[in-house]
């Protein structure tokens, strides 16, 4: 590697570590082994793309172009340097994908993400698929190999939560936990109703504004549950572990003590977000009450017993990729070569679509 370009890269490394102030001990590890093993040649041309500083912010991308070879990094800017994501196609557009990966590359956030980070604190990862104050309604797609979060779509073109005043896009950090299932087959006696066919739903209260595709460690607090077109949707109330205040809250009466207005705030979210589109109010089982940490936990329980189902090929996936890389054992195990050889084939990174300012509207919608 030519001095010139040490130096270039030495340079990146300390920005970065001063902009996301990730002090940890393995981040040089981490930086070389993404980063320095690459082997640039005559003409190699290395660029970053930083953008999204603020909250909200995205991720960042390296691209390194050597003659044909197009290959494209995306540093999470992940508490847990466990994973970091890799983003293919355009950012808002039908084509664009935020894949997964782990120190020995590509992995599926569905699969192969451990449910339980600690067994006896109850602490679990959670997928952060939108951040807080975002409105890009982005999802773990249940149907693609490697379970990507790409943009939902409707009628073709990618979708985007409306702004019900006084709330802006989403008031909390929004995502799902791995390995969980809501089986579409199963009618829940508390809710009568069957689930959605998706991972469980996660809303994390913490301070921080995620970034798309981190991994966090939470614990739960409490659980809604939305009834949604008629189906079972639980949205799980949560926090951040590393949170200032993840010790003083354990249950919903502390949520309602240390973050006052937010429980009734997001009950109301999930009513009146449709309504811009045309659609109905959304109703709530248990009167929109929240329901306790013991409750939601059962909850939690239940749908890794049905994802567990889903994945050892005992109901029919009905179209879900149980595709992963970690599983030993499981029928549908693929080595890591044949996973990243599957990123390898979507379109590289490009730059984002422009947003209608559209998007921005703040609707005006009255509870009947």
């Amino acid at each position: 590697m030519r001095s010139h370009e040490t130096k270039e890269l030495v340079d990146i490394y300390f920005f970065l570590r001063h902009i996301f102030d990730l002090i940890k001990t393995n981040f040089e590890a981490y930086f070389c082994d993404v980063i320095l093993k690459q082997s640039p040649t005559e003409g190699a041309m290395f660029a970053i793309r930083t953008s999204h500083v603020l909250a909200g912010a995205s991720h960042k991308l390296f691209s390194l172009q050597s003659g044909k070879l197009l290959r494209a990094f995306s540093i999470g800017t992940c508490f847990n340097m466990a994973y970091s994501v890799v983003e293919r196609g355009s950012p808002y557009s039908p084509d664009y994908r935020v894949y997964i990966q782990n120190k020995n590359g590509p992995i599926s956030p569905l699969h192969d993400i451990p449910l339980v980070v600690d067994c006896n604190k109850k602490v679990f990862n959670m997928v952060v698929e939108v951040p807080r104050w975002t409105n890009a309604k982005m999802e773990i797609t249940m149907k693609e190999i490697l379970n990507p979060i790409k943009q939902d779509v409707k009628k073709g073109k990618p979708r985007f939560v409306a702004n019900c005043f006084p709330h802006h896009g989403y008031i909390w950090n929004y995502g799902a936990l791995p390995q969980t299932w809501e089986n579409p087959e199963h009618l829940d006696d508390g809710t009568g109703c069957k689930g959605d066919n998706d991972p469980i739903d996660v809303i994390e209260i913490g301070y921080r504004v995620a970034k798309r595709g981190e991994v966090l460690q939470v614990k739960i607090l409490g659980t809604i549950a939305l009834i949604d077109e008629g189906e079972t949707d639980w949205k799980l109330i949560a926090i951040d572990v590393k949170d200032p205040l993840a010790d003083q809250v354990n249950d919903v009466p502390d949520v309602e003590k240390h973050f006052p207005g937010l429980l009734k705030a997001s009950v109301e979210w999930f009513k009146i977000y449709k309504i811009p589109d045309g659609k109905p109010e959304n109703q709530f089982a248990f009167n929109g009450e929240a329901k306790p940490a013991s409750f939601a936990l059962k909850i939690v329980d239940e749908v890794h017993r049905f994802w567990k189902s889903l994945v050892n090929k005992e109901v029919d996936a009905k179209g879900i990729s149980c595709v992963n890389t970690t599983i030993e054992g499981n029928p549908f195990k693929i080595s890591v070569a044949e996973a990243k050889e599957v990123i390898n084939k979507t379109p590289v990174y490009a730059p984002a679509q422009k947003v209608d300012p559209i998007v921005d509207k703040w609707h005006y919608v009255h509870l009947k």
